[in-house]
């Protein structure tokens, strides 16, 4: 069984989830078809590009090419770039959409120590009793 075994036949998964079905697809050379079919039983309809460039692995101009030069002025124009420069920039978006989770879930935390304050606060004046800790007192 595959680490996603258990999601089997589903349409939402996880970020996590995504990124492993992307990266299963990348390193595999199977269709995306393929992939898709074998996390949800269902036809793909550009479900995996979405995601690919939801997740930066893709820019919105950038367009997977076929396995196949369909173009014959294209099969004579192959670039070989190290894969040590692939995997430099594979890494270098996979830290950028790491730094933009991170700088999210900071966000959140922020405001809700504002709201726990604020809380605080109202209970403090509405009830009348000291609720925060003076750090002056002696225990």
């Amino acid at each position: 069984m595959n680490k996603l075994g258990h999601f089997s036949q589903r349409q939402h998964f996880s970020i996590d989830e995504q990124h492993f079905i992307i990266k299963e697809y990348l390193q595999s050379g199977v269709s995306k078809e393929e992939i898709w079919r074998k996390y949800t039983g269902k036809a793909d309809h550009g479900n995996l590009t979405r995601w690919m460039r939801n997740l930066g692995y893709l820019t919105s101009s950038q367009q997977l090419k076929p396995k196949l030069a369909v173009n014959i002025d294209e099969m004579g124009k192959k670039v070989h770039v190290a894969p040590e420069v692939v995997k430099d920039n594979f890494e270098v978006q996979q830290m950028k959409n790491r730094i933009a989770v991170l700088e999210k879930q900071l966000k959140e935390a922020e405001l809700k120590a504002i709201a726990f304050s604020t809380m605080v606060d109202i209970a403090e004046q509405e009830f009348k009793i000291p609720i925060r800790k003076k750090f002056n007192t002696k225990p």
